[in-house]
């Protein structure tokens, strides 16, 4: 059940191990059927969840429009840390598009054990910092980027996300419509 986790940890934000078997002890597993909302706007984040095994968009949405701005396919930390760390209303929305699971570890006990451990401070740092290096590029792509750049950079780097998120949602990421990347498909391929 830890095993992903374990990994992540190792690779991205080393612990001491006393620090990491004490976290891992305290998350949950749990299953999450396709189509279930994880994370609505305008809630608060309540758990610190990590993704074992599954696919999530993350999205903005207003009453016309749904846009995707994320998607995570890896074994990886998939709660807004803004949120969550700041006490603060999100303002997005995840929904399962494929059936998960998940690990998650209530707010609380974990800003308990970040008092115990002084590494998991930095945990917290170093994910904002890869969050707004994420961000920055994210918008500077979509500002100086076409829609078939942003296509083969995807098919360059996430090529596990065209194999595993329907396309309607890929064209929602890339902002144009699925016609428009069916068009960009044939050009490309």
């Amino acid at each position: 059940m830890h095993e992903k986790i374990v990994t992540f940890f190792e690779t991205e934000y080393p612990l001491n191990q006393h620090g990491i078997d004490e976290l891992l002890s305290l998350f949950q597993l749990k299953t999450i059927k396709k189509g279930t909302a994880i994370l609505k706007a305008n809630h608060l984040e309540r758990e610190l969840r990590f993704l074992n095994c599954g696919t999530v968009r993350e999205l903005y949405a207003t009453a016309d429009k749904e846009t995707n701005i994320n998607f995570y396919t890896k074994p990886q930390f998939i709660s807004d840390l803004f949120s969550f760390s700041k006490d603060l209303k999100t303002n997005k929305n995840q929904e399962a598009i494929s059936d998960l699971e998940i690990l998650s570890i209530e707010k609380q006990q974990f800003r308990e054990l970040l008092q115990r451990y002084e590494c998991g401070k930095s945990f917290i740092e170093l994910s904002f910092q890869k969050l707004l290096k994420q961000k920055e590029l994210l918008e500077f792509n979509r500002i100086t980027k076409t829609p078939e750049e942003l296509y083969q950079e995807l098919f360059i780097y996430k090529p596990n996300w065209l194999e595993k998120i329907p396309q309607y949602h890929i064209a929602s990421y890339l902002n144009i419509t699925p016609e428009t990347l069916s068009r960009i498909r044939k050009r490309i391929s």
